[in-house]
C-alpha cells in the first residue's frame, strides 16, 4: 500500500482504533488476572513459588507455541494474515480466548492445578493470534513515524484493563465469590471467568459489525514465504529485547503480592496487597498515556507538555477512584510522575533513546527494592510500573520499522519472544524458594539491563536500516 492510498483511507482510522482499543483494554484486564490466581492457587494447591509459576509458563509459554506456529505456516505457505485478512485473524483470536476462560468452569469443578493450566494455555493462545494480528494492524492504521505513538495510546487502555484487574478480580474471587468462612474454593474462578467470556464474545460481536480497513496482500501479488524477515538485525535483537521486557514486567507484577506479604517489607495480607499490584500496573496506564502525547512528533514541546499535564492529572484521579486506597498511601506515585515527565523530555520524543532511559531508571529502582526494606523497597517496586509503559510498544515498533511485505512475520516472532513471560518468572521463582524473594528480583535486574543495550543500539544504527520495498526497488 503507497502513501497515497493510506492517506485515502485515513479518514477511516479513528472507529477501527476505537474498536480495537476495546479489545486491548479486555485481554489486559483478564491477562492480569494471572497475577491474582497466582497467590490464590498457591494457597489452595499448597504450592511452592516456582510451582506457581506455572501460571505464567503455560499462559506465557502458549505465546511461544502459537507464534512458532505461525512464522513456520507463514515461511512455508506465505502469512496468514496477508491471506485472511487482519479482521478474521482479530475474530479467530477472541474465540479462542473465549473458549479458554470456558475451560476455567471445569478446572474449578474439578479442582484441578493441571486443568488450571491448561485453560490458561488455551488463553494464551487466543492473546497470542491478538498481539500478531491486533499490535500490527494498530501500527499500520497511519504512517510509520507515529506508530509508537499509536501503540502507546492503545496500550494505555490495555493497561487501564491491568490496573482494574486486580481490585475487581481480586474482589470477584478473594471475597465475593470465595467460601463463606473465608476459606480458598476453586469454584470462586468459575463465575469470574464465565462473565469475561460472554464479554470477549460481545466484543467479537462488535467486531465483526464494525468495517475495517484491509491491508492484506492483493490477489495479484506475490505471497511472501521465506525466512525475509530474519535478515534484518533490529528484528532480532528487538525479539530479544521484547523476552527481556515481558519477562521482566510478569515477573515483577507476579511477586509483588508476596513481596508485600514479606514482613521486613510490609506485612500485607492479599486483601490489602492487591491495591497496590493496581498502582504498579496503573503505572504503565500513566506512563503510555504520556507516551503517546511524548512521541507524537507533530504536536509541538510547549503543547505536548500541557496535554501531558492533563492527562497525567486525569489518569492519576482515575486510578485513585479505582484503588481502595487513601490519598496519602499513594501519593508518592507523584513523584514518579514528575520523574516520568522528566525522562519523556530528555527522550525528546525518540523512542529508542526513551526507551534506553526509562530501562536504566527500572535498573535503579529494582536495586533499590532489593536493598532497602519498609516503604522505601515497597515504593521502588511499584514504581516499575510507570518506567515499563513505553516498553512493549516501543521494542515492538522498533523491531517492526522497515521490514514492509515481512510486518506480520517479524510480529510473529516479536509475539513469540512472549516466551519470557514464561520463562524469567520460573527463574526467579527457583530463586525466591532458594534465597527469598527480596532477592530473586535480581533477574529481572538482567532483563532492564539488556532492554537498555536495544534502546542504545537502535538509536545508533535504526535509522541506516532501509525497508524491504526500498532494496528491492519497489
Amino acid at each position: 500500500m503507497n502513501n497515497n492510498e493510506v492517506k485515502s483511507q485515513s479518514r477511516n482510522y479513528t472507529i477501527p482504533l476505537i474498536t480495537i482499543t476495546l479489545l486491548f483494554f479486555m485481554w489486559g484486564f483478564i491477562t492480569c488476572m494471572n497475577d491474582i490466581l497466582i497467590p490464590y492457587l498457591k494457597q489452595l494447591f499448597k504450592l511452592t513459588f516456582f510451582e506457581s509459576m506455572l501460571v505464567q509458563f503455560c499462559f506465557f509459554g502458549a505465546y511461544f507455541i502459537g507464534s512458532l506456529i505461525y512464522f513456520f505456516i507463514s515461511i512455508t505457505k506465505g502469512d496468514p494474515i496477508n491471506k485472511v485478512g487482519y479482521k478474521k485473524g482479530i475474530l479467530f483470536g477472541i474465540f479462542l480466548a473465549t473458549f479458554g476462560c470456558i475451560l476455567f468452569y471445569p478446572a474449578a469443578t474439578f479442582s484441578s492445578y493441571p486443568l488450571f493450566l491448561g485453560a490458561l494455555f488455551v488463553l494464551g493462545l487466543g492473546f497470542t493470534v491478538l498481539q500478531i494480528t491486533a499490535n500490527a494492524y494498530v501500527s499500520l492504521l497511519g504512517s510509520e513515524e507515529s506508530a509508537s505513538s499509536r501503540l502507546n495510546m492503545t496500550q494505555a487502555f490495555n493497561a487501564l484493563g491491568t490496573t482494574i484487574a486486580p481490585v475487581l478480580g481480586g474482589h470477584l474471587i478473594f471475597e465475593l465469590f470465595s467460601a463463606e468462612d473465608g476459606s480458598f474454593s476453586a469454584v470462586a474462578t468459575r463465575i469470574p471467568y464465565l462473565i469475561f467470556a460472554g464479554i470477549l464474545l460481545l466484543v467479537a460481536l462488535l467486531i465483526s459489525r464494525v468495517k475495517l480497513p484491509s491491508f492484506q496482500t492483493n490477489d495479484g501479488e506475490e505471497v511472501v514465504k521465506g525466512w525475509g524477515a530474519l535478515r534484518f538485525n533490529h528484528l532480532k535483537f528487538g525479539v530479544f529485547a521484547m523476552f527481556c521486557y515481558v519477562g521482566g514486567e510478569v515477573a515483577v507484577g507476579s511477586f509483588i503480592i508476596s513481596f508485600l506479604e514479606q514482613p521486613q517489607i510490609m506485612g500485607f495480607d492479599e486483601v490489602i496487597s492487591k491495591n497496590y499490584l493496581s498502582l504498579y500496573w496503573g503505572g504503565a496506564m500513566i506512563g503510555r498515556f504520556l507516551g503517546a502525547i511524548s512521541l507524537n512528533q507533530s504536536i509541538s514541546q510547549g503543547k505536548k507538555a500541557i496535554y501531558m499535564l492533563g492527562a497525567a492529572a486525569l489518569v492519576f484521579l482515575v486510578i485513585f477512584s479505582i484503588v481502595n486506597l487513601s490519598f496519602a498511601q499513594i501519593s508518592f506515585f507523584l513523584v514518579f510522575i514528575v520523574l516520568n515527565f522528566i525522562a519523556f523530555f530528555i527522550g525528546k520524543a525518540a523512542p529508542a533513546r526513551t526507551l534506553s532511559i526509562f530501562a536504566a531508571i527500572n535498573v535503579i529502582l529494582l536495586i533499590s527494592t532489593m536493598v532497602n526494606h519498609g516503604e522505601l523497597a515497597m515504593y521502588s517496586v511499584l514504581g516499575i510500573g510507570i518506567f515499563n509503559s513505553i516498553m512493549f510498544s516501543n521494542i515492538y515498533t522498533l523491531a517492526i520499522s522497515g521490514l514492509g511485505k515481512y510486518t506480520s512475520q517479524g510480529s510473529s516472532l516479536v509475539v513469540m519472544a512472549i516466551l519470557g513471560g514464561a520463562i524469567v518468572p520460573i527463574f526467579q521463582g527457583y530463586l525466591a524458594d532458594q534465597f527469598g524473594v527480596q532477592h530473586s528480583f535480581i533477574i529481572p535486574v538482567f532483563c532492564y539491563l539488556m532492554i537498555l543495550i536495544f534502546g542504545a543500539y537502535c538509536t545508533k544504527y535504526l535509522g541506516h536500516v532501509e525497508t524491504t520495498e526500498s532494496k528491492s526497488g519497489h
